[in-house]
């Protein structure tokens, strides 16, 4: 029995959900119709603003092709972001040494370390490290270099090269988008740079995003999915991606 164009239409859409962009000859295969059927359905899917074309295939649509401002972002996911970084704060023991990356994720993990006396910091993140002083009772390292208005943190060759002089034992990184074919990435690549190089010198890395970046490919990768250590996101994340991610060896930790 063949299927429907709204059987065909979910199971395209679901493909597009997990892997970011589609191919027509794999989708002839998949749904058992001919490469011209599969060319109808993404007209019909692109008009209905779902996807856009591309040769070969489709990819999904990027609703915003550009970072929001940091001050915006603070308004967005409030409550998934707050869950993650209570999550990832339960996860430090007393005497590590961590890193957060810049972002409105890692940002929401140091009100839940207030009372760690015993914990080193490290950031290059201009705000993380002002929430820090306020908050932050522990040792505070502020990764120097060029700071960078626009992201409101330090980036470049000295940032790296600082970097260089630590080995910690969890590094928390946030992203732009998660996509089974692209793996993780950022909008920024200064910023892709520094928080590949923060894994690198982590023994745990750990990666927080809340559910809105699944299945959004950025600018610039950051890491391949495998080459994190665990992935904290929020109780909006899909079933279908946890059983991806986990299927991959990657824990996951739902924030609640």
């Amino acid at each position: 029995m063949s299927l429907t164009f709204e059987d065909r239409r979910m199971k395209i859409l679901n493909h597009l959900e997990m892997e970011g962009k589609v191919q027509v000859l794999h989708l002839s295969e998949l749904l058992s119709v001919s490469t011209e059927t599969v060319r109808r359905d993404l007209d019909r899917l692109e008009k209905e603003g779902k996807l856009r074309k591309v040769y070969g295939g489709a990819v999904k649509m990027r609703m915003e092709l550009v970072e929001p401002p940091f001050l915006r972002r603070t308004q967005m996911m409030k409550k998934e972001k707050a869950a993650i970084g209570k999550a990832a704060a339960s996860l430090v023991q007393d005497g590590e040494t961590i890193m957060l990356d810049n972002s409105t994720t890692t940002i929401e993990i140091l009100p839940y370390l207030k009372d760690y006396t015993n914990v080193t910091l490290i950031t290059h993140s201009v705000p993380v490290l002002n929430l820090a002083m306020e908050l932050f009772g522990g040792r505070i390292i502020f990764l120097g270099g060029e700071v960078n208005v626009e992201y409101k943190a330090a980036t470049g060759v000295l940032t790296d090269q600082m970097l260089d002089q630590f080995k910690v034992n969890k590094a928390f990184i946030s992203v732009g988008g998660i996509s089974l074919a692209d793996g993780i990435t950022d909008f920024h690549l200064a910023e892709a740079v520094i928080s590949r190089k923060m894994m690198q010198r982590a023994e745990e890395a750990i990666l927080v995003a809340d559910h809105s970046k699944f299945g959004m490919s950025t600018f610039a990768r950051v890491a391949k999915l495998d080459e994190i250590s665990m992935l904290i996101t929020d109780s909006g994340c899909p079933k279908e991606w946890i059983e991806k991610i986990e299927a991959l060896g990657i824990d996951v930790l739902i924030g609640e």
